[in-house]
């Protein structure tokens, strides 16, 4: 008598996958929650799980074969189906396809439970709470009309130095009757870097540094006259505006806006720029959001960069 047409059936599927997907869901939560317990749980669950799963995947090269069920016989069929009342047009979901998808959706919703929570904290933060910063880098009357200073204050002084920052001043005079300013970042946009004034500073030119005291804590200015701006890392070179003129940055240097109030100097967000024609007042500044560095801002290759989250 020939075999059925349908052949022997394979291995029953087990839930030895189930509990290797649970142990590591375990110890991804307990490296969050309790490294020393939860995790080291959820270790010993993963490690024994998996070794059945592998036991049992392996069975038939060990020289013990896996039970299968016994072959149908077409005699046996044909008898069935004679005593058997028609079956229905609809076809049967096997058994073993079900445990297979009842697998599968298990480990993809302990994946995701995993999964959510963390993308959630490592992403969600810089996009969520973020305060505006107003930093007082003090009177007008400590920013002489064309003069550059070196200004390093903090952003936020309850968080201490972290929020120590740097940027280059200049007073341009009144444009439109409305005090102008050139206030660049010393941020790189290569990579970060802290850029330096490339020209004499304080006691080389025979001028004191200045000290103000505001709302934001101790301001200290530098004088300084700079042929531009250089960064020592990896060479990247800008000119007094902040155009790059030479090295691998792919802009121009980032800018701080600004107010005046109570006629004080006050900083606000920063924000980047492609480049920047003219100078000092009568500046025309190509202005874009604020962008991380080496990330361009113009251009096609601006649409390869993801989403910014807002900078302050």
């Amino acid at each position: 008598m020939e075999p059925s047409k349908h052949g022997p059936n394979g291995p029953s599927p087990t839930l030895w996958p189930a509990g290797f997907a649970v142990g590591i869901a375990v110890l991804l939560v307990g490296l969050i929650v309790d490294p020393a317990v939860i995790s080291s749980i959820g270790a010993v669950i993963a490690i024994l799980f998996g070794a059945l799963w592998v036991r049992d995947a392996t069975a038939e090269l060990r020289g013990h074969p896996a039970p299968v069920e016994p072959e149908t016989r077409e005699l046996r069929a044909a008898a069935a189906a004679v005593q058997a009342p028609p079956s229905s047009s609809t076809p049967r979901f096997a058994r073993s396809k079900f445990l297979e998808f009842s697998t599968l959706g298990l480990g993809g919703v302990i994946g995701g439970l995993v999964t959510v929570p963390i993308a959630g904290f490592a992403v969600l933060p810089p996009f969520l709470g973020q305060k505006r910063h107003e930093t007082d880098l003090g009177p007008l009357t400590a920013f002489p009309e064309g003069k550059w200073f070196i200004a390093t204050f903090m952003t936020d002084p309850k968080e201490g130095e972290v929020s120590r920052r740097t940027a280059f001043v200049r007073n341009n005079g009144v444009a439109g009757n409305v005090p102008s300013f050139t206030i660049i970042s010393n941020r790189c946009a290569h990579l970060g870097c802290p850029v330096q004034a490339n020209g004499p500073t304080g006691a080389i030119l025979g001028e004191p540094n200045v000290v103000e005291h505001t709302a934001n804590g101790q301001i200290l200015l530098r004088p300084v006259v700079p042929a531009g701006f250089g960064c020592p890392c990896h060479g990247g070179q800008y000119d007094t505006e902040g155009n790059r003129t030479a090295g691998p940055p792919v802009r121009a240097l980032d800018r701080y806006s600004f107010d005046i109030k109570n006629g004080h100097v006050i900083l606000l967000s920063t924000f980047s720029v492609s480049h920047v024609d003219g100078t000092g007042a009568q500046a025309k500044i190509f202005k874009y959001k604020q962008a991380g560095p080496g990330e361009h801002v113009d251009g096609p290759e601006q649409w390869l960069y993801p989403l910014q989250p807002p900078h302050h």
